[in-house]
């Protein structure tokens, strides 16, 4: 490994060396790796094509699941939900008992109960987690998809952030087949209450269970924080506040 020792620094690749900043300076070496012909045919690198059957197969369940939830996922997410699902579906895949090395799959993790615990509690804005936002408990009907909150009040049931004049919130029950790649997702009204609004048992109804035989069912709560200005509101500070949370997870 050479050391580049320069009056102007270089950053990137040039003529075949590429220049990289550490510790101990910037550093110089020539491009190099192994070709894509030979880790696709070389036995050697069978354990490499395997990780990376596995990864693909890990990556497109996550993105699925992000893609069913897309309408509220756009109102509460951080910047690294990608990868954070990424990695919880890599440990739902790794349940699969059954298959080979290489082609286990999520949906036969999700199968097991353990695999269902992974993904429950989610949370999609990891700077907003339900747990702190959402102060006091709440009941899912799994049968119905309606989540109901016994004398919910604003100011004492949800932690408000600085400026908030009103909330709004809804739950939303998604149905996935990770085998197909079909998925759909009914939602509740959205119910805005007044940040200063009475205590009053508060009930979100999707309406029923998204129709279909397979897949597997995921039910949602999403709470946003708005700013009411000139009787229009604002989502507060570009939804940076706002919490979308995977309630449950369960078998078809």
């Amino acid at each position: 490994m050479a050391k580049y020792d320069g009056i102007f620094d270089i950053f990137g690749t040039l003529k075949g060396m590429t220049f990289y900043k550490t510790k101990d300076g910037v550093l110089v070496r020539t491009k190099g790796g192994v070709s894509k012909e030979r880790i696709k045919n070389d036995p050697a690198f069978q354990r490499t094509r395997e990780n990376g059957a596995e990864f693909a197969h890990s990556a497109q369940a996550g993105q699925l699941v992000r893609k069913s939830v897309g309408h509220l996922l756009k109102k509460a997410k951080d910047r690294r939900v990608s990868s954070r699902l990424l990695k919880v579906m890599s440990d739902v895949k790794n349940l699969d008992s059954t298959s080979a090395r290489g082609e286990r799959k999520v949906a036969l993790g999700l199968a097991t109960p353990e695999g269902r615990q992974q993904l429950k509690g989610f949370d999609f804005n990891i700077d907003s987690k339900l747990g702190t936002v959402l102060r006091q408990n709440y009941t899912l009907d799994p049968l119905t998809g309606d989540v109901t909150l016994l004398d919910f009040e604003p100011e004492n049931s949800l932690e408000l952030p600085e400026g908030t004049t009103h909330v709004s919130l809804r739950a939303a029950v998604g149905r996935i087949d990770f085998e197909t790649g079909d998925h759909i997702t009914v939602q509740s009204a959205e119910s805005n209450l007044a940040a200063n609004a009475a205590a009053a048992t508060l009930t979100l109804s999707p309406g029923g269970l998204p129709p279909g035989l397979g897949g597997f069912l995921f039910f949602y709560l999403w709470i946003g924080f708005y700013q009411e200005i000139n009787a229009v509101q604002y989502p507060l500070k570009n939804h940076i506040f706002n919490s979308l949370h995977l309630i449950e997870v369960t078998e078809p």
